[in-house]
């Protein structure tokens, strides 16, 4: 398949994938008769490396688990699992943290009289701490 076949079947454009092989995590095949051709092996790469970063793993990290996929080792892959399971917890702890308290600030504004709403004075003082 062409690269615009590849890119299209990835669910990716043709810049994401010419991106992705000028990062070395695709390989760019040869010409032959002035085009490249792109194979079911690409293609599973591709999609390979969009399912990783859905997960949230970096391009370098993507990068590390395609190599790893030839040494074939499970204890490094489960580490870096971990370590991004890790991370991900983190930041949706973070998230519910600001859920919370912007849920807090727009009760008080659904409650409130008169005078500027506390939404608006909460995100103005943080304005002022920046």
């Amino acid at each position: 398949m062409t690269i615009s076949a590849l890119a299209d079947a990835g669910g990716v454009g043709v810049e994401t994938v010419r991106f992705y092989q000028r990062r070395g995590l695709l390989d760019t095949p040869a010409r032959g008769a002035g085009i490249r051709r792109y194979g079911a092996a690409d293609l599973r790469r591709l999609r390979f490396i969009r399912s990783a970063q859905a997960a949230g793993f970096t391009l370098e990290g993507i990068a590390e688990l395609l190599a790893l996929d030839a040494t074939h080792d499970r204890a490094r892959v489960r580490s870096l699992a971990t370590e991004r399971i890790a991370a991900l917890d983190a930041r949706i702890a973070e998230l519910q943290q600001a859920r919370d308290a912007l849920a807090t600030l727009a009760q008080r504004c659904g409650h409130g009289g008169r005078g500027p709403c506390p939404i608006l004075g909460a995100f103005d003082t943080q304005m002022g701490d920046a």
